[in-house]
């Protein structure tokens, strides 16, 4: 643990800190005047820091709760609503970026209404000093001090600071994108030459969909579908024997992949949607357990996973596009 934040900074150990971070800033082409008229300006936040320290950490072994509690609450009838009032006010623009990348429609406005509540909420924290404090304190500096000089780097481009408001954590706009993530994907969806996620629903929308490309989003292949699991499934002979490097917690629960050809020789039948093509290659996840509704998922459901590395994020994601373009 750091020196206590508040007795740090009066200590001066903040700026000291901002100040080793100058030469890195530097090396990343960022100029002595956006420097100059910024790292004064900063102080530590005493509620970031309180924040940070009382995110759950959960044991690694602690159970995983059901999916239909969270359904329920996250893709529920307000929701699909505001989401088709979106897609159809977006039409047009939606289409454009849809025939140009392939990331369908609905998948751009369901992460709209995850993230952000179809703009209705971005956060209210100042974007540059929450990741100042975060990397002063030092608890995850590896993660968030990159943030910081990708920050920097946005108002150097131009992006007025008044913009660069968000999550404690460092996520702004629409998207509730990171700072780098920004640098990596953001896109000019109305042609005015500007990547405005902030105010603009068209960039926003346009960015999502390069962030699902640059993730690997494949053309034409859906996200996962709903399935009933028969009872005798061997689920044995098809549980996943690979360790994933990223969120294993999440990936453990999916079994092996099989193609949707051989899934539906297992006995799996979709519940109202139509079979993707045979060769497709799918995983089974039954995130409420045996005999309730389970999930035959992509390698698109992989690319939102990327987005947020969590099985009910992505699951509800892949509903709340269905539902929305229903």
């Amino acid at each position: 643990m750091g020196i206590p934040p508040l007795q740090a900074q009066e200590a001066g150990g903040f700026q000291a800190y901002l100040a080793t971070l100058r030469g890195k800033a530097r090396g990343m082409g960022i100029s002595d005047t956006t420097l100059d008229n910024v790292l004064p300006t900063l102080t530590v936040n005493p509620r970031v820091i309180a924040l940070d320290q009382s995110q759950p950490g959960g044991s690694f072994d602690s159970p995983i709760p059901d999916f239909e509690p969270y359904r329920v609450k996250h893709v529920d009838a307000s929701r699909i609503n505001r989401g088709r009032i979106a897609y159809r006010a977006n039409r047009a623009k939606l289409r454009a970026i849809e025939q140009q990348t392939g990331v369908p429609e609905a998948i751009m406005v369901a992460i709209y209404g995850h993230e952000t509540n179809y703009g209705t909420f971005t956060g209210d924290f100042d974007l540059i000093r929450s990741l100042a404090t975060l990397s002063f304190e030092g608890r995850r500096r590896a993660l968030f001090e990159p943030e910081l000089l990708a920050t920097l780097k946005m108002l150097d481009s131009g992006v007025p600071r008044s913009r660069l408001v968000g999550s404690w954590a460092g996520a702004t706009g629409y998207p509730q994108f990171l700072p780098s993530v920004y640098l990596r994907v953001a896109k000019d969806g109305d042609g005015d030459g500007k990547a405005d996620i902030w105010t603009n629903e068209a960039d926003a929308l346009a960015s999502i969909a390069n962030y699902f490309v640059d993730a690997g989003w494949r053309r034409g292949v859906p996200w996962g579908i709903a399935v009933t699991v028969p009872s005798n499934l061997n689920r044995a002979a098809i549980a996943n024997r690979t360790n994933a490097m990223r969120c294993p917690r999440v990936f453990e629960r999916h079994s092996m992949w099989k193609t949707m050809a051989e899934w539906r020789q297992l006995g799996i039948v979709p519940q109202g949607s139509a079979w993707p093509a045979d060769t497709v290659m799918a995983t089974l996840l039954e995130p409420d357990g045996q005999g309730k509704t389970a999930y035959l998922l992509t390698g698109n459901y992989r690319v939102i996973l990327d987005y947020n590395c969590s099985n009910f994020y992505g699951l509800s994601v892949g509903l709340l596009a269905d539902a929305v373009d229903d």
